[in-house]
């Protein structure tokens, strides 16, 4: 199984690496070997929030996904965006934008750079509205308990996240962003306005692609309810195991489009900081696509493999770990339009919070006396590549 979902992921390294070797020597393909850690250590928690949506998909939207998706995430955000990013802040066509990232790599580096506090502000509230929004919901298993329950007490008042997001918006725009370590000067206006831009997207995809996945659950319902099968297992007491079986199938049509684009959204807003902070090894383009490219393979792979051996559901505090990491970078990204915060920070916070949510799934299960990972047949994921 393990090859069998990593496979491609291998295979891309291995031609990566050889390419780096053959065009840019050995110096060149150390480089590109460590932009794909970078790129690996800083999206771990990507792969996790991925595969806790990837799972409500069908297969064919899954290979969607696992295809189209890693060529928006290689292509566009790791090699395109950056160039986008330089054109639009330095008013200047494509093609002139290409052609000062080739010739003019310092300058170009510098564009980029400047632009980090609308990049920053941008993300940072997009991820931070992912983490409210999940702190603030009422769940079945609570990591923190003395945290999450007081917490979910007070998500019952409409549109507290909203709010929370927005004074958190203000603050960063009057404090944070003036006399910013990303191109000096005052950049308030740049940052409230990225950060509303932020807020308006993950209010648009993320609303949208919720009305679609309800409107879809409440038809299955409504045939679950009427048909014959439904009825005799809800008189054998067996309801529940109905219902498993029907959101088994997956979201499909509307609701599973937006979910795509709700997924590339946050693809794009993990791989802010790795694009960023991808300067600090080189400033080649195509080295930096290629390495965060191979890394962001791996974070697709490993999608696949979470949502495969279905370790979500066995370890159940995963999910919050990793949304507790989302809430770390948003305040990373923000705090970074005035400080230089190291990337092996912002790793190791994400990755640590991560093994720490894992480490007391595991020691739940031994409590509870459950077998933990593999307890299920594997549910169908296409890898598509």
């Amino acid at each position: 199984m393990l090859l069998r979902t990593f496979g491609w992921s291998f295979a891309i390294t291995a031609a990566g690496l050889a390419l780096a070797g053959v065009l840019w020597g050995w110096q060149g393909l150390a480089i590109v070997g460590i932009l794909s850690i970078l790129e690996i250590s800083l999206s771990f928690d990507n792969a996790v929030i991925n595969a806790g949506i990837l799972r409500k998909m069908n297969a064919f939207w899954q290979k969607i996904f696992l295809t189209v998706g890693i060529l928006i995430a290689v292509f566009g955000m790791r090699l395109v965006f950056p160039v986008v990013i330089v054109a639009i802040t330095a008013k200047m066509g494509p093609l002139e934008a290409v052609n000062l990232a080739i010739n003019d790599k310092p300058q170009y580096e510098h564009l980029v750079t400047g632009a980090h506090p609308a990049i920053a502000a941008f993300g940072g509230m997009f991820l931070l509205m992912i983490f409210l929004d999940f702190i603030f919901e009422e769940r079945e298993h609570k990591w923190l308990g003395w945290l999450e329950r007081p917490l979910a007490k007070m998500g019952k008042l409409d549109m507290l996240s909203v709010i929370i997001a927005l004074i958190v918006l203000l603050v960063t725009a009057m404090t944070v962003a003036t006399d910013v370590a990303h191109g000096g000067g005052d950049k308030s206006a740049t940052v409230l306005l990225s950060g509303v831009a932020g807020l308006i997207t993950y209010l648009v995809v993320g609303g949208i692609s919720g009305y679609f996945e309800d409107k879809l659950e409440e038809a299955e319902d409504d045939e679950d309810d009427d048909s014959p099968a439904a009825k005799a297992s809800g008189d054998a007491g067996s309801n529940g195991a109905s219902k498993s079986s029907v959101s088994g199938v997956g979201l499909a049509g509307k609701a599973a489009f937006f979910m795509f684009l709700y997924l590339e959204v946050i693809d794009a807003s993990f791989s802010f900081d790795g694009v960023i902070g991808a300067f600090a090894v080189t400033n080649d383009i195509f080295e930096m696509a290629l390495g965060l490219g191979i890394g962001a393979m791996y974070i697709r792979s490993l999608t696949v493999f979470l949502v495969r051996k279905g370790t979500l559901d066995d370890y159940v505090y995963l999910e919050h770990g990793a949304h507790y990491a989302i809430g770390a970078l948003a305040v990373i990204l923000l705090a970074s339009i005035k400080y230089e915060i190291p990337e092996v920070v912002t790793g190791l916070v994400g990755v640590g919070l991560i093994l720490l949510s894992f480490w007391s799934s595991v020691r739940k299960n031994r409590l509870e006396g459950k077998p933990g990972e593999g307890s299920r047949a594997e549910p169908e994921v296409t890898s598509g590549v």
